[in-house]
């Protein structure tokens, strides 16, 4: 069964990044958006796909040092 929304672990294993790292994007404001539900924090499969096209433009345009 496919779920509409990951947690934070979910998300990192789908990703392949570590917690840490999401952590960092978060801190850094290139995270995804999440939601709150209850107590837990969750990212729906489209805040994902846009975050992944937002990562995927950052590379194409980085930003000059």
């Amino acid at each position: 069964m496919d779920t509409a929304a990951y947690t934070i672990p979910e998300f990192c294993f789908a990703h392949r990044i570590s917690r840490a790292t999401f952590y960092n994007l978060m801190k850094a404001g290139l995270g995804p958006r999440t939601m709150q539900v209850g107590g837990r924090v969750l990212i729906s499969k489209e805040a994902g796909g846009d975050w992944r096209k937002a990562r995927e433009d950052a590379g194409r345009h980085p930003v000059a040092a």
